[in-house]
């Protein structure tokens, strides 16, 4: 037990590893893009003296902000809190409808599903 426990917890840091690296990965290319629309944007509201262009750098700025976030800041540390805070004072929104799953409810349901099992 201890075992697949500690394989389990393996499992999970190397899953959120991967996460992060790959919102790092994504950050370089949306950085990217973000920084020559932003560019090309300011550019164009200058040419044609139309503050109304710039619009589409508010949202974009949102998502960019997440994401660096999420692959440098805290954001993973905030939302671990809060899942302890759910855990430790509202653990009824974590009920499982009809309760948890037994053994004789996981065989209700494969020998409903079963074509060849015969009930004697």
């Amino acid at each position: 037990l201890e075992r697949q426990l500690l394989m389990q917890n393996q499992m999970r840091e190397r899953q959120t590893a991967m996460q992060i690296a790959w919102t790092r990965e994504f950050l370089k290319y949306f950085g990217t893009f973000f920084g020559l629309a932003t560019l090309g944007l300011t550019a164009g509201a200058i040419k044609k003296k139309n503050p109304g262009v710039l619009l589409p750098i508010v949202p974009l700025s949102f998502i960019f902000a997440y994401q660096y976030d999420m692959g440098y800041g805290t954001l993973l540390q905030r939302i671990k809190g809060e899942a302890e805070n759910i855990l430790d004072t509202q653990s009824t929104l974590l009920e499982l409808p009809k309760g948890p799953l037994t053994y004789e409810d996981l065989e209700k349901i494969r020998r409903s599903q079963s074509k060849f099992f015969i009930e004697k």
